[in-house]
């Protein structure tokens, strides 16, 4: 199965940072439920506060367990890695126009009539074409 399906199949279960981050997590001798751990605040745009789209959180926890970063690899490891951050959050607003949860979904999570209007336009399927697409962004990176 690959990362999309795999990510995907755990949107299921999990929220969309999860999803993504949980996909890859074994890639990086990371423990799955440590994976859904570190991501679960991330969801709904960071704790359905609607920033942040949570797959791109995810994606980039996923960037930051793919850069090997350790304590002596400093600040040009950092930059690094922000530089390939930055890189993935143009493409996806270059793709979508926004990293915004609530722009991306056009309602609030936060009110009933936010959820019940997420249920009604079946928006989950929307977030889920946000997975794949950080999912595809993910593979394309990691190959380099």
């Amino acid at each position: 199965m690959s990362k999309q399906e795999t990510a995907i199949d755990f949107f299921t279960k999990y929220n969309c940072a999860q999803s993504v981050a949980a996909a890859y997590a074994s890639d990086f001798n990371l423990d799955k439920d440590k994976a859904l751990q570190t991501a679960v605040g991330f969801g709904g745009g960071m704790g359905r506060h609607q920033e942040t789209c949570g797959a791109v959180t995810g994606a980039i926890i996923v960037l930051g367990l793919a850069s090997g970063f350790k304590e002596e690899d400093g600040r040009p490891k950092i930059n690094e890695v922000y530089g390939k951050v930055h890189r993935f959050i143009d493409e996806f607003h270059e793709w979508k126009g926004t990293t915004k949860c609530r722009d991306l979904l056009g309602c609030d999570l936060v009110t009933d009539e936010g959820q019940r209007f997420f249920k009604e336009n079946n928006l989950k399927q929307r977030c889920q074409d946000y997975v794949r697409f950080c999912c595809e962004l993910l593979d394309k990176y990691l190959k380099e």
